[in-house]
């Protein structure tokens, strides 16, 4: 009943506010395509809600630019808050957009906004089967069944960290966690090969933070919490770690990507919600990822108008 009536809302939606399709003059193409290793697109923030209705057809842009790739995509990354009320029905939005986009592979992070409302096991229940009939879809081989996780593709190690409790704005991140995620990455950084770490929340007092957040006074606001120093003290013990974030909101900009000590830290913005604190604040924003064999380059896009904003793109050297 609920997403018949989401359903019937966004009809009235779009005949108030007509759908703009992003441009094909320039799709999703690699810049390499002899020699990059993996590429996938980086997303952040989705938030897609049964009552904010502008955000849908932003949504819906952004997954047909993806579908409009000339570049085979190994996977679509999405770092958490992919509902904004942990809700099926939004959840069934997002997943009508993605299926049939061509990508490979989709890696989730599970958001505060997917949790804060819900019980823990719903949350769970709910979130890995929206992931897995996404990957069913694809075809892909990643099935889970708890909120962290890792996934390799290509050879390169994807590891997804969630709230092992519910909570309301930050995550509680166990001491088993912590010890899976330092036993991980000891195993799979040894190769030289960059380990993407995933978690919604950024660490504290990085990306801008208290000043990304809220109104900038609270130094204990908008980071993931408790276990802040604890996953810097673990990730930092090793070489081309690169944490991917969300959560803030920010757009492209001073505050999207910063070296904590030996981690590469890069906050996406969100692909609906109109952007704050940097110099390029569009909604529908995020990176095309392109790995290589001594680097790896976060291409900055506006995948609502189907092009990039190369300004703002991240290089960064892996250390061998």
């Amino acid at each position: 009943m609920l997403s018949k009536l989401f359903a019937f809302f966004l009809s009235i939606y779009y005949m108030i506010t007509p759908y703009v399709a992003p441009s094909t003059a320039e799709p999703i193409k690699v810049l390499d395509e002899q020699s990059v290793e993996l590429a996938f697109v980086t997303w952040g923030d989705p938030q897609i809600s049964n009552y904010l209705f502008e955000r849908e057809p932003r949504f819906r842009a952004a997954a047909e630019d993806v579908a409009n790739a000339t570049s085979a995509l190994d996977a679509l990354l999405i770092v958490g808050d992919i509902a904004e009320n942990g809700l099926q029905c939004e959840y069934d939005v997002v997943s009508d957009h993605l299926k049939g986009s061509g990508v490979k592979n989709y890696i989730m992070a599970v958001g505060n906004h997917d949790v804060r409302l819900r019980s823990y096991s719903q949350v769970v229940d709910r979130f890995t089967a929206f992931q897995n009939d996404l990957n069913a879809d694809a075809q892909s081989e990643l099935t889970i069944n708890k909120l962290n996780y890792t996934y390799e593709i290509n050879g390169y190690t994807f590891v997804v960290l969630g709230t092992d409790k519910t909570e309301f704005e930050e995550s509680y991140i166990s001491d088993e966690q912590l010890e899976w995620l330092d036993t991980t990455l000891k195993a799979e950084a040894v190769n030289g090969k960059p380990v993407f770490v995933i978690l919604h929340q950024p660490l504290a007092l990085t990306h801008g933070l208290p000043t990304t957040w809220g109104n900038g006074t609270n130094k204990k606001a908008g980071h993931v919490g408790a276990q802040s120093d604890a996953l810097y003290e673990i990730m930092n013990k090793y070489s081309n770690i690169i944490l991917i974030t969300g959560h803030l909101h920010t757009g492209f900009g001073q505050y999207s990507y910063e070296k904590i000590g030996n981690i590469h830290g890069v906050n996406v913005p969100s692909t609906t919600i109109v952007n704050k604190d940097g110099d390029y604040n569009e909604p529908a924003t995020g990176y095309v990822t392109e790995v290589y064999s001594d680097k790896v380059v976060f291409r900055a896009r506006d995948f609502a108008k189907g092009e990039y904003v190369p300004d703002y793109d991240i290089e960064i050297a892996l250390v061998k």
